[in-house]
């Protein structure tokens, strides 16, 4: 990889943290709880799919990718009936700039800047998820856009990495068994997916020679993981096409250090669902 696109990888892992610490904060559940939602995934699926209005269950399914279709549709849309999406998105900024304030210092100013310039200039035709959050109005304070950034730049990203996913033929369960990591054994019930589920796609895998019969991704499987990730890069490096090298490392200088505290602190936790690497410090 050339330097700009490691620096550009590194970054998207520095913006990933910054977009998550909406996820883990404390106050979440009882913040959702008070506006009627009913446990901590209704508030992750509402909160993550308000920006598209009340979206079905089979079209979060589809967007979010990895969910089992019954996990979603124990959230949606009976969300709806309980919270206007609105509101659940005011709320969700209130809880993005509570779980930042305590990390953030110096600069941060100049970076919503940097973020809202490439906001501005964002191409996100078939990024559904990414051009949903760029339609909602900008906030006005800084820390709350560069999260709102962070945001519509992850899902640009996230957006692109299902894609490639599709693109590979591989679904919304073979990709966990794919990508592998410490924490694969615990994602079948973190998305939702029974152990028939997950052993068949495992079967599935077994059978494209992508892992071998104990799970495990075999040197096909490992190139193929690979692939889907350089192709993720590619997509994602037109995000950040008008700004310099020079502006990256501003980004990478101020927010890396807030992705740090964060992840120290615990209030982004590493290992994680996600599946997103630590920052490097």
């Amino acid at each position: 990889m050339t330097e700009r696109a490691l620096l550009e990888r590194e970054l998207w892992r520095i913006l990933e943290a910054v977009h998550a610490a909406v996820y883990f904060v404390p106050e979440a559940k009882a913040a959702y709880g008070a506006l009627g939602l009913r446990g901590y995934w209704m508030g992750y699926f509402a909160s993550r799919s308000a920006a598209l209005g009340t979206p079905s269950p089979r079209l979060v399914t589809a967007l979010f990718y990895g969910f089992a279709p019954r996990m979603v549709e124990r959230a949606l849309p009976d969300a709806w009936t309980f919270a206007d999406p609105a509101r659940v998105l005011d709320t969700r900024l209130d809880l993005a700039r509570s779980a930042l304030t305590r990390h953030t210092g110096d600069g941060i100013a100049d970076v919503a800047d940097l973020l809202t310039s490439v906001l501005a200039t964002l191409d996100v035709a078939g990024r559904p998820l990414a051009a949903a959050h760029l339609d909602l109005p900008a906030p006005d304070d800084p820390l709350s856009r560069v999260w709102h950034a962070a945001t519509v730049l992850r899902e640009y990203r996230g957006d692109g990495h299902v894609a490639e996913l599709v693109a590979a033929q591989v679904d919304g369960v073979e990709c966990h068994r794919l990508h592998g990591g410490s924490l694969v054994s615990q994602q079948r019930e973190f998305r939702g997916w029974t152990e028939e589920e997950w052993a068949d796609a495992a079967e599935r895998l077994r059978a494209r020679g992508l892992v071998d019969a104990a799970g495990e991704r075999t040197a096909r499987g490992d190139e193929l993981r690979a692939e889907i990730e350089r192709g993720t890069d590619r997509s994602a490096t037109a995000a950040l096409r008008t700004l310099g090298d020079a502006e990256l490392q501003v980004l990478r200088t101020t927010l890396g250090p807030v992705a740090e505290s964060l992840a120290a602190a615990g209030a982004v936790p590493y290992p994680n669902a996600m599946g997103v690497a630590r920052p490097a410090s």
